[in-house]
């Protein structure tokens, strides 16, 4: 069985290829942040509804005169929005988040005194 194996091999050379493996560099820890906090940004924000449904980008009523006002939040509708409704919600959703960033990084024992209480009460 080793021999019918090993018959090509009589006629036929492997050839020598030199293969290097490809190096990788990691991003750095900012850039992944980065890249994490504008999806979340963007997830929080109702990007997926708003491909889908395709919404308006701000709505109008009109007042008792008869006067054309710009409307940033849907009325009546609980499961709908205006696409500037959702970034503005994820722009709130997100300051929080850079909250508790802030007073994590407060947090830290190598920090001054002095900056953690700026950090605090920024």
């Amino acid at each position: 069985m080793d021999s019918l194996l090993e018959l090509p091999f009589h006629f036929l050379r492997v050839p020598q290829v030199r293969v290097k493996v490809p190096s990788f560099s990691y991003p750095s820890p900012m850039v992944v942040f980065v890249f994490v906090f504008l999806s979340y940004f963007l997830v929080l924000s109702g990007i997926i509804y708003d491909v889908i449904v395709e919404p308006p980008s701000i709505g109008s009523t009109t007042d008792e005169k008869g006067n054309v006002r710009p409307v940033a939040f849907l009325q009546y509708r609980v499961n709908g929005q205006f696409i500037i409704e959702g970034l503005s919600a994820g722009a709130m959703f997100c300051l929080g988040a850079l909250g508790f960033i802030i007073l994590d990084k407060s947090n830290g024992k190598t920090l001054p005194t002095k900056n953690k209480y700026a950090f605090i009460f920024v």
